[in-house]
This record gives C-alpha cells, structure tokens and sequence, in this order.
C-alpha cells in the first residue's frame, strides 16, 4: 500500500507551501493514467517537472529508460534521494525549471516533458518548452480544467496561450480529474491535457519571430478592437494598423480572440511585407 502524501511529509518534517502552489497528487489510477497519456515506453527520457514527494516519478521510472526529475523545493530533497537511492535511471535536479539549461541536461537527445505543476507557472512552463531550442515530443501536464479548455479552444475564445500552443503542437484533453486525488485539495478540476509538438507548423508565417511580435501586440489590450491593440503593440497609429489588417483581409475591427492561426499567419505576412516597425 502506497503512503499518503501526508504521512510522507510529516516523516520529513515537511508542510506544503501556499506560496509554490504545492498540491501533490497521490491516487494511484489517476497517477497511472498521467504516465498512460504520455505513452511513455522503455527506451524514452523523460523530463518530470515538479517531482515533488515522488509519487508521479515512481510510475515514471518504471515505464521509461531514464527520468529526469526536477525539484524546486530544496526540502524535498532528503526525501527524494533517500526515495529513489536505488533507482538508477531517476536523476533528481534541484532547480527551477524556469532556469534550468535543458540543452546542457539532454544534448541533442529526443524526450518526453510529464508535469504535475502548480496551475499559477502552468502557463510559463508550457512557453518554456514549446519555445525550446529542441522541444520535447510530448507534453503532458495537469493544470486547471479551464485553462486546458482554453487552450484547445476555437477563434472566439482563443488567448494568446492557445494560439501558441496550436502553433506549436496539436493539443486534446485527456481527462478531467477531481480535486480529491491532490494532497492539500485545490478547490478546482483540473485537466490532463496532451500536446503533440510538430517539426512543420500549421501555417506558413514569415518567421517564429515576426508571427509572435505580432500575435503578442495583437492581444496587448484585452477586449480593443484590432487595429487599437495592434497599432499599441506595434508602436504605429491605429489608421496604419487598419492597413496592415486589411491587407490580410481581416476586419479592423475585429478583436485578436476571434482570428484563426492563418488569419495570424496572414498579418505576420502583411506586417513582414510592410517592413512595419517590430
């Protein structure tokens, strides 16, 4: 029989921290069908972000070739080395994934990213990765139920997360799952969402770059319409910004939520074209 979270901690002396978000998931199917959803195999690495007790890096390294287990919480860390002293593909990192120089921990090698992650840096560990100079193949993580609905959502209630991510790769949810399988409970469901990264993107842009200065001044100010965000984020007037809009054939007045993926591709065309000032 597994060890509560709880009981595990208090072993250590150790109580959750509200300022890391911590939430350590402890059921053991929900647990199965993380690693499940990343189809994990025996040859894979894969790099675990938030390892906190442990629970979700056990069943890791049992389905994969090496674990990377990173930790930010440095009082963890005599509980995970004296937890995993006998595994030999389980490499604990005790770093800030923000920080941490994935190239100089993998090299060239191909991974997988698992994460079971406070929702307030879910946002932050998805750029981190999908902005990588060698992505991971999969990502798996656990965040809030709403988020992961936003970010396989369709124009009309896209942010300038979901537009990323569908950049990026292709995402689903796996699963949603109650607050019931976390240690302390959050007061939210959260979802298990999958993202298939993908070497050729959806749609034909100028460059990452050009794609991302302008999805990013496009969604600078919430609820304006187009030509007022992107004219403020692009540094020109709103009258030069209905230009570049209407030479992708968009509406100027639309807002930067209802644009599909080509209609963004499109204006990164008309502003690369234009030489407009990034």
């Amino acid at each position: 029989m597994s060890i509560s979270p709880k009981a595990l901690l208090d072993s250590y002396g150790v109580q959750p921290k509200k300022s890391l978000g911590q939430n350590f998931m402890h059921d053991p199917n929900t647990l199965r069908k993380v690693v499940n959803a990343a189809d994990v195999r025996s040859g894979d690495i894969v790099v675990e972000v938030g390892a906190g007790a442990g629970a979700l890096t056990d069943v890791l390294a049992d389905a994969a070739g090496q674990v990377f287990a990173i930790e930010i919480d440095e009082r963890m860390r005599p509980l995970l080395e004296e937890r995993f002293e006998e595994r030999d593909n389980v490499y604990l990192v005790f770093s800030d994934i923000l920080k941490t120089d994935i190239d100089a921990l993998l090299g060239d090698d191909e991974y997988l990213v698992v994460a079971n992650v406070p929702y307030y840096i879910s946002s932050a560990i998805l750029w981190r990765f999908l902005e990588a100079r060698r992505a991971p193949r999969r990502i798996v993580m656990t965040m809030q139920y709403e988020v992961a609905e936003r970010i396989i959502g369709a124009p009309g209630a896209m942010n300038l997360l979901s537009v990323a991510v569908q950049f990026y790769g292709r995402p689903r949810i796996i699963g949603k799952i109650g607050p019931a399988v976390f240690w302390p409970r959050p007061n939210i469901h959260s979802a298990i969402i999958r993202i298939e990264t993908q070497a050729e993107r959806p749609v034909n842009a100028p460059s990452r770059e050009t794609f991302f200065k302008v999805l990013r001044a496009g969604f600078s100010l919430k609820r304006k319409q187009l030509k007022n965000s992107l004219g403020s984020g692009l540094g020109i007037k709103a009258r030069e910004a209905s230009s570049l809009l209407q030479a992708a054939d968009i509406d100027p007045q639309r807002r930067a939520e209802t644009l599909s993926l080509q209609e963004w591709a499109r204006l990164s065309w008309a502003v690369a074209e234009k030489q407009a000032p990034l």
